[in-house]
């Protein structure tokens, strides 16, 4: 279960606890921290400072009802506080037993070497998809040299290749994704073609066009865990069986060769605090 005590805020690992006592020991707990201050800040203010650190987990683990996370995920990097004060802290839970794994979510390649130096890094959460394929030249390699797995968050490309938004019209007005560059105007037409292309690989297959944006991160190594967002148990089950469909060898050099999607991924004020 991907998690972060940012989202509500803290609502979601609150529903969580619910949902998973007296059955601890059958889920991995994987959540974030870093996007809200615990010394007054609030919501939406980055801060991985040793203390803050420390006291997000302490509310993790109340809200979850447990006394260990599996995967602890710095949610964005904190440039007020070095990598290395960070994942010492980190490093201090694990020694603890409070946090099994360390994580890092939209890290750029110098503090995921510098994070590492310091404790071993388990995971990178980054975006990665058939429309945002930026980890592939230079993050995959470097997470292969060092042995860390890679979680691409929006496999779906936030629902985008499931082919089943055709107009930014079906968006309601207070959808985050109607500011999003590759959601809006003439970027938003130019980006059905990835969609038809899918669709078409779709067909062959008998597949959705969401299974097949997933097979084709699956295919992309045995070390790579996507991780979509759904709200109903018909679309898990869907996702789930995309790891069951094979994608031949000219289906995939298709899928290599798809133009890439038009827009930066996210809008500027996000664009500033990823890949640092």
């Amino acid at each position: 279960m991907g998690l972060s005590g940012h989202y509500g805020p803290y609502s979601n690992e609150e529903l969580v606890g619910r949902a998973i006592k007296d059955r601890r020991d059958q889920v991995v707990l994987a959540t974030k921290f870093g996007l809200v201050s615990h010394a007054g800040g609030g919501p939406g203010v980055i801060d991985s400072s040793p203390a803050n650190t420390r006291a997000a987990v302490e509310g993790s683990l109340k809200r979850l009802g447990t006394d260990y996370i599996d995967l602890y995920y710095q949610h964005r990097v904190d440039p007020n506080t070095p990598i290395e004060d960070t994942v010492g802290a980190l490093a201090e839970l694990v020694a603890e037993g409070k946090v099994r794994y360390i994580g890092l979510s939209e890290a750029g390649p110098d503090t995921i070497r510098r994070a590492h130096s310091v404790h071993p890094i388990a995971a990178l959460q980054t975006e990665y998809s058939l429309w945002t394929r930026d980890p592939k030249a230079e993050l995959l390699p470097l997470l292969r040299q060092l042995g860390i797995g890679f979680v691409p968050y929006s496999p779906l490309g936030h629902g985008f290749l499931t082919g089943e938004i055709k107009s930014p019209d079906q968006l309601s007005d207070d959808d985050w994704r109607k500011t999003n560059p590759r959601f809006t105007g003439e970027n938003f037409q130019r980006n059905l073609r990835i969609v038809d292309e899918v669709k078409a690989v779709a067909a062959e297959l008998d597949a959705t066009p969401a299974q097949i944006a997933l097979a084709w991160l699956l295919a992309q190594g045995n070390d790579i865990a996507p991780i979509p967002g759904t709200k109903r148990a018909a679309r898990v089950e869907e996702n789930i069986a995309a790891d069951g469909i094979e994608l031949n060898a000219n289906q995939l050099e298709r899928l290599n060769n798809l133009t890439p999607a038009v827009g930066e991924r996210h809008d500027e004020g996000n664009m500033s605090v990823i890949e640092r």
